[in-house]
Parts: C-alpha cells; sequence; structure tokens
C-alpha cells in the first residue's frame, strides 16, 4: 500500500489518489507498506531510487544499511514491534531522502508511525520539510523504545520487590505460596525486551551518526534535534545496558530461591527419616519371631516399647531445634 502525505495548515496531509494516478508533485512523504511491484516500480521511476528489497533490508552489514547513492540518503533500521503482545520481534524499516521528499518502506505497521501521524496535527510547523519528517518519525521510534524501557523497569522492581521483600521472606506461608515459574517467564519477557530494545537502539545509533556525518543538506534546526536524539539513544542504550545487568542480579536470585525452597523441602524428608528410624528400628526388634525375646513376656512390655519408641523420637527431634536446625 502507498501513502502519499502533504503538507497542510494542520499538519501532514494523506491523499487519497487513484492506483494508477501519477504522484502529485507536492507530496512529503510516501509511505510505502508491504508495498507491490507496481507501487515500488511507480516511486522508482518517478524519484530515480532504488527501493531496497525486503531480503536486502534485512542485510547485518552497514554498507547494505547506510549508504548515499545518487543524491539520496538510505538508511535502515531496527524497530522493536508487537511490544504489547507475548512475542514481540525486530522488523526492519528502511528510510530514503532525496530532495524534498522522504520515502518509507516497510513491512511492519509499528505504533510509532501511528502517533507520528497523530503529532503532526497537534504540532504542524514541527514538520514543514522530508529532513524534519524523517527526524520526526526518529524521535517517535525512541519514544516508544522509551516506553519500552521504562515497563521493563517497572516489571523488574515488582519482580525484584516480590523476591526480596522481607515480609514474605519471614512468612513461610507466603513464600510457598509464591509462583516462581510465572515469576522466571516474566523475567525471561523482560530480558526478551530488553535485549531487542538494545539493537534497535544500536540500530539507531549508527543510523544517527551516518546522518549527521553525510553530505545532503539539511535544515539547521533538523540537525539540532538529530543530535539530541543522538544523545538520548545513547543514554537510553546505557540505563538498557544496566537494566540488563540488574535483570541477571534478579535471575539470580530468583534461582537462589527455587533452590532454597527445594533444599528445604529435602531438609523435611530428611529430619522425618532421621526422627522416624530409632522408632522402626525398635518396632523391628520387638517385632520378630524369636520365642525368648526380653521383656517380651512382661506386663509392661508393650508400654514399655511404645515409650522407648517416642523418647528415641523426641530426642533427636529436640536436639534439632535446639541447634536451629527445624
Amino acid at each position: 500500500m502507498l501513502s502519499v502525505y502533504c503538507l497542510a495548515s494542520a499538519g501532514l496531509k494523506h491523499l487519497e489518489r487513484d492506483r494508477d494516478a501519477p504522484l502529485p508533485e507536492e507530496a512529503v512523504w510516501l509511505d510505502l507498506f508491504e508495498p507491490t511491484d507496481e507501487e515500488e516500480h511507480l516511486v522508482e521511476v518517478r524519484l530515480g531510487l532504488d527501493i531496497p528489497t525486503r531480503e536486502e533490508m534485512r542485510e547485518i552489514e552497514s554498507s547494505s544499511r547506510l549508504y548515499e547513492e545518487a543524491g539520496a540518503l538510505y538508511l535502515t533500521a531496527t524497530v522493536v514491534t508487537k511490544l504489547d503482545t507475548s512475542l514481540p520481534e525486530n522488523a526492519q524499516v528502511t528510510f530514503i531522502l532525496k530532495g524534498t521528499r522522504l520515502v518509507t518502506n516497510r513491512y511492519v505497521d509499528p505504533l510509532p508511525f501511528r502517533r507520528f501521524v497523530a503529532h503532526t496535527e497537534r504540532h504542524p510547523l514541527a514538520n514543514t520539510n522530508a529532513p524534519a519528517v524523517l527526524a520526526g518519525l526518529l524521535e517517535s521510534i525512541v519514544n516508544r523504545i522509551a516506553d519500552v524501557i521504562e515497563r521493563v523497569g517497572a516489571d523488574m522492581d515488582a519482580a525484584s520487590a516480590e523476591i526480596f521483600n522481607r515480609q514474605n521472606l519471614r512468612s513461610k506461608h507466603q513464600r510457598s505460596q509464591r509462583d516462581y515459574r510465572k515469576l522466571l517467564e516474566r523475567i525471561g519477557q523482560c530480558g526478551e525486551l530488553i535485549a531487542k530494545a538494545r539493537e534497535s537502539l544500536a540500530s539507531l545509533a549508527r543510523l544517527l551518526a551516518f546522518v549527521q556525518q553525510s553530505t545532503i543538506a539539511m535544515p539547521q534546526d533538523v540537525r539540532t534535534r538529530l543530535r539530541t536524539l543522538s544523545k538520548d539513544v545513547f543514554a537510553m542504550s546505557d540505563h538498557a545496558s544496566f537494566l540488563g545487568t540488574n535483570l541477571n542480579l534478579i535471575l539470580d536470585a530468583t534461582l537462589g530461591m527455587v533452590n532454597i525452597d527445594q533444599n528445604n523441602i529435602l531438609k523435611i524428608f530428611s529430619v522425618v527419616t532421621v526422627v522416624l528410624l530409632p522408632p522402626s528400628v525398635i518396632g523391628a526388634i520387638f517385632g520378630m519371631n524369636f520365642q525368648h525375646i526380653p521383656y517380651l513376656q512382661e506386663p509392661w512390655g508393650f508400654y514399655g516399647a511404645l515409650a522407648l519408641m517416642a523418647l528415641s523420637s523426641g530426642i533427636p527431634y529436640l536436639w534439632f531445634r535446639q541447634r536451629g536446625w527445624l
């Protein structure tokens, strides 16, 4: 689908056009979303571009993602998508800046693109040319990643409070009620989001550095916005790295709590075995089928054996309690 946007008093305006109609001269932003071969060919012929294919967009070499050709600036960035689902993904978006027009080629529909169009309606004077539209789209993408990092930080704080909460640690009943499997799933999802956010930030950092070093003419205010955005990306990358380190700490603590609970369960079985072993031995001795067993004929023999069993199990129990093992 090819969407054409032109400047208007209320921001970028989406122009309705027939499928076979030529591109309007006043077009500022041409958005190719899952384009057909005909739409790609139309843009290529009209603007003299060579739009990268989907396979070319996935290449990780910087020379294949960031380059200048025939007076056009080709920029491919990795963008995090499907953040509101349990399976977020990274996808590639290509920005092509040539003259007074910006072309975007994408096969996903990330939220920042829809937010940017709404943003232009509220701030019509902030995106009055193609370089400004590029800066605005990149700002919208970075803001979305910032939202992701903020959400991951909040989830990690909640997981940390659940693990290290002293009140829960004092209450054995509450500890037994904690579902470590769900907690590990939450930590895994946070790790997945952080990894994808860091990958996207690294891609954007390279893109912004390349844009600032390019020979393409841009207004000074746009270059200022790009420099500020580059600083924000580096700061967010550092914060994402910090969250990744903190996430490893939380994961290790969770696994440690799982091991402690397992050891407590095994300790209970060990104590029960030790406590019941002496009575079992006494019962086995007096239960043997020999004719002559000491005290077998005494009237108090049965009660004496029971008392001896109780005493033999009570002494280890009291000993464990005194040593603090229970």
